[in-house]
């Protein structure tokens, strides 16, 4: 438990990522972790099998992105520290997400006016969070300067986010 409020502490700008060793479980438990809220969400907003075969391609996507990242600047030995970090770090945010879709739901039973715009912004504070985080982290990591961690956190986004949502659509 300690650990992972440690790795939520990222979520708040808080702690170094390259100072926190996961042991195994505790890495597969983050993935497990990460495919249910993943399939939750997805099964949410469409149909639950086009849903999780999207999170499927997304954590193929995003430990083919973090290997490939560690690989050419040849610090490898991080991956285990980087991708738990990122995936600790989206579980927090997927989890909201979930919280902000069952609000929306609520918001649809209620009728509310304002339900769309309410909607939107809370996605988009979400993903503004996320970037913030994942750029966080790989400044933190690697020593990167704001805007290139910034850029990468975004290549990353579009890359784990943006690929699979086109793979989805052909």
């Amino acid at each position: 438990m300690r650990l992972l409020i440690k790795y939520l502490s990222l979520c708040w700008f808080i702690n170094n990522p390259a100072d926190l060793v996961p042991p195994k479980s505790f890495m597969w438990k983050t993935v497990v972790f990460y495919l249910v809220s993943g399939c939750i969400v997805e099964g949410l907003i469409a149909d639950p099998a086009d849903g999780s075969l999207e999170v499927f391609l997304r954590t193929i996507m995003a430990f083919s992105s973090i290997a490939t990242l560690l690989l050419i600047i040849r610090k490898w030995q991080y991956f285990n520290q980087l991708f738990t970090a990122i995936f600790v770090c989206e579980n927090f945010i997927m989890t909201l997400a979930i919280a902000a879709e069952a609000l929306d739901f609520i918001m649809v039973m209620n009728k509310e006016e304002y339900r769309e715009e309410i909607s939107i912004s809370l996605a988009v504070l979400l993903v503004g969070w996320y970037l913030a985080i994942v750029s966080y982290i790989l400044r933190q990591m690697f020593s990167y300067r704001m805007t290139v961690s910034i850029i990468m956190a975004f290549s990353y986004f579009i890359l784990t986010y943006g690929i699979p949502m086109l793979v989805m659509d052909i």
